[in-house]
């Protein structure tokens, strides 16, 4: 008896563009049933090898077989058993949900006489079902990916092939999307996706990690984690620029990144280490709250792996702030206010929509604010109000002690505004686009030559002047589009959703030069999706439905979280989900890493959910108390508040927002 073929078998395959090798004699193997991550920095060739998987590239050398199948050979029978999700939203904006699904049926050959009933599967499935007369391009970006994923099931595929699919996609929708994967995968789906966040890369059977085209490492999570050069050390101290410059003074050390509110230090011996860096931070003034060794998690292995390689595209970029080039420290207006940012009613609206509800906030000059909600809260629509993009409709706010009505060309002239989709221009090189936004900014040639070239300096961007941008990988376009928006020296600077679909490596880079930025007392206000980013920031405003629901420091935000929070680490992991949601005791229950986050009102429940989690056959590794993220935070926060505006709702008789 033969053994059935692989879902995916890759031999030898190479794909060239040009000089350049973008995927390099990689062979692999996707068992059936597999959950497969791919990680690796941006430009590694990740998505050029899921295209050639899905038959939209050919290789160059080498072959592709799927369930048996020569991709090159018999493409039609091969695709038909692979839904492929792109990086890109690859909807029809103008056409309804139910329109969208109805073109995917006929485009994939959907047999009529099962066509209505897999339509109606995969709008349970995706609970789209209230939403299917709705245009695609009127979805939030959450709703958009799933109607994007369930146009890719409609055919009912074997394999899923998803590039990076909850990019841009804020915690609450990736819960979400998370748990219609793990159903996919527990009905037998092989599943290869993907991702640069590495909580998702924990939760798969098998990743593989590739670097400058080549697949280095094929192997588990915990197999992985073997890799890890040197021992890791959670510090938790206070103040955090205090702790990072005496970290980085230790001869200890290897490496430090930020994770949440606590660092991750990489040094060559925990046993030594925690003494010596203890003394070191008391004695640089550091309140010191606790030292340990812990497990690397995967985002410290990817980073430890890819600075052992000395990957000059992710390297952290030289200081900013100690040169002149985006440093705004003598720009003309500086002291004209106190606060940076006032905004008191702020309201803009869409003809019936409102997509900013009178909302109120402060933003002291030097702070780092951060501005967290789901897809189509409101963040990028208030964003454009300040920098005198958009008008409001109602309220009033200032910018640096101008008007945003009265005076948008004054606010203009004094910020840099990278937007949520890099406004770079593809078809430029790099020097051509900088020198296009110093001219924008009425830089004189000289200060433009200075600006630039020390911006191509401190940025890592030497040597890549006549790069195209539309050539140039994530991290990359991010540092120039960066260097885009502060050539002029503003005093503040507007990011949104900096960072979206960039490798953990680069977003720590990019990180340090908001932190640099933020050191040299230029304000900063900046969007994420990304929590652990959200740590860095001074002061956090959640806005949920166009209102600002919660405010205050990270830690006061997540004191917010009703109930008690416990870590489940049990397996197998998605049955062990399916048993929680079903306790009437457990508020929420959601994966978070390997692990799974309950959310109780007493811890004391820990020992019950223990018992039952035996009791339906998952084998429980342990239960425990621990403090909530800004994840766990965000989630809770927008929860109660839609149902805060349900309870509302109904009991004035309207449907609710």
């Amino acid at each position: 008896m033969t053994a059935s073929p692989d879902a995916i078998e890759i031999t030898g395959v190479t794909r060239r563009f040009g000089e350049r090798i973008a995927v390099d004699d990689v062979t692999l193997r996707v068992p059936h049933g597999e959950m497969f991550a791919l990680l690796g920095p941006d430009g590694s060739g990740k998505t050029t090898l899921l295209r050639m998987c899905c038959g939209a590239l050919e290789p160059n050398a080498g072959r592709i077989m799927v369930e048996g199948i020569d991709i090159a050979r018999d493409a039609r029978t091969a695709q038909a058993r692979i839904g492929y999700m792109p990086q890109r939203f690859s909807l029809y904006g103008d056409l309804s949900v139910q329109e969208n699904l109805d073109f995917y049926a006929e485009l994939f050959e959907t047999p009529r006489a099962e066509r209505a009933k897999r339509m109606a599967e995969v709008l349970e499935f995706s609970r789209l079902g209230p939403f299917r007369n709705r245009l695609a391009q009127q979805l939030s970006g959450g709703m958009k990916q799933k109607l994007a994923l369930a146009c890719t099931l409609i055919h009912s595929p074997s394999i899923l092939l998803l590039d990076e699919p909850t990019t841009g996609v804020d915690p609450v929708s990736r819960r979400e999307f998370w748990r219609l994967l793990y159903d996919l995968h527990r009905d037998g789906a092989t599943i290869v996706a993907s991702t640069p966040y590495m909580d998702e890369a924990e939760r798969a059977t098998t990743v593989g990690l590739m670097y400058q085209g080549r697949l280095i490492s094929v192997e588990p999570p915990d197999a992985m984690r073997g890799r890890m050069r040197g021992d890791v050390l959670e510090v938790l101290a206070e103040p955090r620029d205090v702790v990072r410059r005496a970290l980085a003074a230790s001869p200890d050390v290897l490496s430090q990144v930020v994770f949440g509110d606590r660092l991750h230090v990489v040094v060559r011996d925990a046993e030594r280490a925690i003494p010596a860096l203890r003394a070191d931070l008391e004695r640089a003034g550091a309140t010191v709250g606790g030292i340990e060794r812990i497990p690397p998690s995967l985002e410290d292995v990817f980073i430890s792996m890819i600075e052992e390689r000395g990957d000059a595209d992710t390297a952290v970029p030289a200081a900013i702030a100690g040169g002149t080039a985006g440093k705004p420290a003598a720009a003309a207006g500086s002291g004209r206010a106190a606060l940076a940012v006032r905004a008191d009613g702020l309201t803009r609206r869409f003809d019936s929509f409102v997509a900013v509800d009178h909302v109120t906030f402060e933003i002291s000059t030097g702070a780092i604010w951060g501005f967290l909600g789901p897809n189509g809260a409101g963040k990028s629509t208030t964003i454009r109000m300040l920098c005198g993009i958009l008008e409001p409709s109602e309220g009033h706010a200032e910018v640096l002690g101008y008007d945003v009505l009265r005076d948008p060309e004054q606010i203009k002239a004094r910020i840099g505004y990278m937007s949520q989709r890099f406004s770079l221009y593809d078809d430029l090189s790099v020097a051509e686009n900088l020198a296009f936004y110093a001219g924008v900014y009425g830089l004189s040639p000289a200060e433009a030559r200075e600006a630039i070239a020390e911006w191509v300096g401190r940025a890592g961007l030497r040597g890549r002047e006549r790069a195209l941008a539309g050539e140039l990988s994530g991290g990359w376009k991010q540092r120039l589009a960066f260097g885009c928006a502060v050539l002029h020296r503003p005093q503040m600077v507007f990011l949104d959703e900096p960072t979206s679909g960039v490798d953990p490596v680069s977003r720590r880079a990019f990180w340090d030069l908001i932190d640099e930025f933020a050191a040299a007392g230029i304000t900063i206000m900046v969007t994420t999706h990304y929590m652990d980013e959200a740590e860095h920031c001074d002061t956090l405003a959640f806005i949920y439905g166009g209102r600002i629901i919660a405010s205050g420091t990270p830690a006061v935000i997540k004191q917010q979280m009703p109930g008690a929070l416990l870590e489940v680490r049990a397996s197998p992991i998605d049955q062990a989900l399916e048993a929680l949601r079903r306790r009437p005791d457990v508020r929420e229950a959601a994966l978070f890493g390997r692990a799974i986050h309950v959310t109780v009102d007493d811890a004391a429940a820990a020992d019950t959910v223990r018992a039952s989690l035996a009791d339906a056959g998952v084998a429980v590794e342990g239960v425990r108390p621990v403090r909530p993220s800004l994840e766990d935070a965000f989630v809770s926060l927008v929860e109660r508040d839609e149902a805060s505006r349900r309870a509302a709702s109904t009991a004035g008789g309207r449907e609710p927002r």
